[in-house]
């Protein structure tokens, strides 16, 4: 993949997290800034990109991350597997330049880029420990849990393009496998990168604390039932 990319931040000193961004299709890695924006405002310390897709795409001056043209059911998955492998490097190249581990990493989508971030999820090994997906979709359902900690689903209501069905039935297939995600479907909000939506990412990747976390700190809180036992 030609970089393309679009760096909205890079730290002087070591940077603590890597966060990518994947546009829709029929955009660009500049279609992310008011995003990228908002990353840098909370995560100042933060490696910020928006990477861009080479191929382009059947709205003028856009580009795809994978064909659009005669796109069905039938041939979904085979266009976006031949697509995956290039986003692949890009990630590990953006992690190797930063020197971020995929621990540390963050990768979010909007509509097409959604889709391709989603599926890198299934990746092993893990590629980065959070994704965002934004109005997009899984091309399939995956089969095991999801290479990452976290999972956030974020829908317009009124996206007529990839209904938001597609993010509820995908958030209740990983909850149901164990996986760690949270979704929400935004009233009055259609096939866009709309404020809410960018908030909600926002909020998102600042305040959710992972449930292996969690449950980390479950288990190493004393007990008070053995406090209890200890004061007779």
């Amino acid at each position: 993949m030609p970089d393309l990319s679009l760096v909205i931040q890079e730290p002087v000193d070591q940077a603590a997290q890597l966060i990518l961004m994947c546009h829709a299709a029929g955009a660009d890695a500049a279609s992310l800034l008011p995003l990228g924006e908002r990353l840098c405002e909370t995560f100042p310390n933060a490696t910020i990109v928006s990477l861009q897709a080479d191929a382009p795409s059947t709205t003028p001056l856009g580009f795809e991350w994978f064909t659009t043209d005669g796109l069905a059911e039938e041939n979904r998955a085979a266009c976006v597997a031949q697509a995956l492998p290039a986003l692949q490097a890009a990630v590990r190249d953006w992690q190797e330049r930063s020197v971020v581990a995929a621990a540390a990493t963050a990768l979010i989508g909007v509509a097409q880029g959604a889709e391709m971030v989603l599926e890198l999820s299934k990746l092993q090994p893990m590629l980065a420990s959070r994704v965002v997906a934004m109005g997009g979709r899984f091309t399939t359902l995956p089969e095991d849990p999801t290479a990452v900690t976290t999972t956030h689903f974020l829908h317009g209501k009124l996206d007529l393009q990839t209904p938001y069905r597609h993010s509820v039935e995908a958030a209740h297939h990983l909850r149901d496998m164990g996986c760690d995600i949270t979704a929400e479907v935004v009233p009055f909000v259609g096939h866009e990168l709309h404020p809410d939506l960018i908030e909600l990412a926002i909020t998102k990747l600042s305040t959710h604390i992972a449930q292996h976390l969690w449950m980390a700190a479950q288990e190493a809180a004393p007990s008070n039932d053995k406090g209890s036992d200890a004061s007779h």
